[in-house]
């Protein structure tokens, strides 16, 4: 019995630890300016800029919905 509950836990605070997300800025600028000097140009280029806005607006979109998505998981754990 003790071995049951012991998985179960392990299985359920395993659920748990994938509505937790690292905070990728950091690495995302990095990334971000690596990919936009590849695919757009030289810093300070207009397709340079314009690649730089596009993945900014995508990351922010992507951060909205991840949210959203936590927050309905809470309010669901919670009974709302």
């Amino acid at each position: 019995m003790p071995l049951a509950t012991f998985a179960v836990a392990a299985l359920w605070l395993g659920g748990c630890a994938n509505l937790e997300r690292h905070n990728p800025s950091a690495v995302s600028q990095a990334d971000d300016d690596a990919y936009c000097q590849t695919h757009g140009g030289p810093q300070g280029s207009a397709a340079y800029t314009a690649c730089r806005k596009d993945r900014d607006v995508a990351a922010t979109r992507s951060d909205r919905m991840e949210r959203t998505h936590r927050d309905l998981a809470e309010r669901m754990l919670n009974g709302q």
